[in-house]
């Protein structure tokens, strides 16, 4: 698997934070590049992948942190390349 070129932890803030820090992350990367997220378990590890997708990026990963503390998950985004800009 390709090393992520970002690692973003989110473990410390509630939704709708967590996906509003991993959009802005996100804006930041180029096209194809990927953003390892850190979440908590519940409605963070829901939202953000969901909302990834959404957004029209790719989840590669989504698996726990063995050496964090329970409940803490590691995903894997890969940016998806921009949309086309609207037509005036």
């Amino acid at each position: 698997m390709t090393v992520p070129a970002v690692r973003l932890d989110v473990r410390a803030y509630a939704c709708p934070l967590t996906w509003v820090k991993t959009r802005i992350a996100l804006e930041r990367l180029p096209a194809g590049a990927r953003l390892e997220i850190w979440l908590r378990e519940g409605e963070p590890l829901d939202s953000v992948p969901r909302s990834a997708e959404e957004d029209g990026h790719r989840v590669v990963a989504v698996e726990p942190l063995t050496a964090e503390p329970p409940g803490s998950y590691r995903v894997v985004v890969e940016k998806g390349a921009a949309p086309a800009a609207a037509l005036p």
